[in-house]
């Protein structure tokens, strides 16, 4: 008799990491220059801030219904209608005039983007346990972002060598033969989701909203999530962006070593990426985010100072790490925060964040860059990124369950096939956003966990605290 573990990662995932792997790669070789790209089209810095800023409107809004179409069509299929659509971009990309263009075909790549993030959360926390889950993500995480690595390079390389329409050409076909790969899946793997196309229109889309808009109010954990996740987004959208345009025109570096100092960045990323993992399942998230947010910090500000091309190069390594340690702890967080049924909208609001509030920050670094200095933008993103620690390390505690004694038993559910526990919670709680006081009550911290096993019973019981019911003495 074996007894031999399940692998990490099943066959789904593996082929969805692939997928992964080839789309990144062909967004990676032209974003990474997409800067300098639009400086030769003849943009200037003020006018990329207010690219990257449209471009953060329209990825805001598609962000929010990308979401929540992957919680009705399923996640593959929601990733392969995005892929199709991108498809047309990344094509567009090779031909465009001007930036006016350009950001059209970005807008068109960001459809993509825009459904295959919240997916992609939501499909690896269902195809791994409670258990390994922060080394899944960390696993899967740092093998995409190999394209970190390569991509940058090639782009470089190409760009050096044959100019920006013929490395364009290259990312196309890549991404084309991606979005082939993606339809392929959809139509060959299960995607454990329910479709529910009857669901898919203004009314339903309202309906689906509120759920998750009261978890972001509730004041919990989601709450802090997203405080935090913006403070960041606020933060790196004020110069991201603009690295690329800074290490050419104040490091006076060419593109083929832009390209190589961003494959640094990339492998730094994948190779925290999966020990990032396990200081979240050995300790918790909290520390791995105030980690991340530090390091990040201190990353910047030798970025800032860097007078040479190793300066510069280590200064992408120490971000890397930072970002590789934020990224798996913030999945993992959002994953064991909200139910199943509901983790689409969920990473597609952590994925946005507060991004009203964010949207501005393209065009405010490029108006600090030109009104201050071109280092400004980067130390207000440092600044903003170890103030970010304070919510962290306040908020992010481990939770505890309570003592099952704590609880009077009223009832227990029989679960069934198809329940949900936001149902569960509607039914005996009249309120299906009350659903953290039956994991409280029957001692689970991942609401998935509640429901998933067919024939399990489930507590229904008074409120923390309160005799009464059978338990009542």
């Amino acid at each position: 008799m074996s007894d031999s573990k399940p692998p990490l990662l099943n066959t789904a995932l593996r082929w969805f990491l692939l997928t992964m792997i080839f789309a990144n790669i062909a967004g990676t070789m032209y974003y990474t220059l997409l800067p300098v790209f639009l400086d030769e089209l003849g943009a200037d810095v003020k006018q990329i801030g207010l690219f990257f800023s449209i471009a953060a409107v329209v990825m805001l809004v598609l962000q929010l219904v990308g979401g929540w179409l992957s919680d009705v069509l399923g996640r593959l299929r929601a990733i392969a209608l995005g892929s199709i659509i991108a498809t047309v971009g990344y094509i567009g990309m090779v031909f465009v005039p001007n930036w006016g263009w350009a950001l059209v075909a970005v807008c068109l790549e960001y459809v993509s983007g825009a459904l295959v993030a919240p997916s992609f959360g939501a499909f690896v926390a269902a195809q791994s346990s409670e258990q390994n889950r922060g080394k899944v993500f960390g696993v899967s995480e740092g093998l995409f972002m190999v394209v970190g690595v390569v991509g940058p390079p090639i782009a470089g390389l190409l760009t050096r060598q044959y100019g920006f329409r013929v490395m364009l050409t290259v990312a196309a076909v890549m991404y084309t033969f991606t979005a082939i790969m993606r339809l392929w899946m959809s139509k060959r793997f299960t995607d454990e989701r329910t479709v529910h196309p009857e669901r898919l229109n203004f009314a339903a889309f309202k309906t689906d909203m509120r759920g998750i808009i009261a978890l972001i109010l509730g004041g919990g954990l989601i709450t802090w999530i997203l405080v935090t996740d913006g403070i960041s987004d606020i933060a790196f959208l004020l110069s991201g962006n603009l690295q690329p345009l800074y290490l050419e025109q104040i490091g006076a570096l060419d593109v083929a070593q832009i390209g190589w100092i961003s494959s640094l960045n990339g492998l730094a990323f994948m190779l925290i990426s999966f020990p990032s993992g396990w200081l979240v399942d050995r300790f918790s998230e909290r520390v791995a985010i105030a980690a991340g947010f530090i390091v990040v910090s201190l990353g910047l500000t030798l970025f800032i100072v860097s007078t040479n091309l190793w300066m510069f190069a280590a200064a992408y390594v120490i971000i890397g790490i930072g970002f590789g340690m934020l990224s798996p702890a913030y999945s993992s967080l959002v994953s064991k925060a909200v139910p199943e049924h509901m983790r689409g909208r969920a990473y597609g609001f952590f994925r946005s964040s507060v991004g009203l509030v964010s949207l501005p920050s393209p065009w405010i670094g490029g108006q600090l860059w030109a009104r201050f200095s071109p280092q400004t933008p980067f130390a207000l993103t440092a600044g903003l990124a170890m103030l970010a620690v304070i919510p962290v390390w306040l908020k992010f505690k481990r939770r505890f369950v309570p003592p099952p004694e704590n609880f009077a038993t009223l009832a227990e559910h029989l679960v069934v096939s198809g329940d949900r526990v936001d149902n569960l919670a509607a039914q005996y709680l009249g309120d299906p956003q009350q659903y953290w006081r039956l994991c409280d009550a029957n001692g689970v911290m991942n609401p998935a966990e509640l429901t998933g096993t067919v024939g399990s019973h489930v507590r229904i019981t008074l409120p923390e605290g309160i005799l009464g019911g059978d338990d009542a003495g």
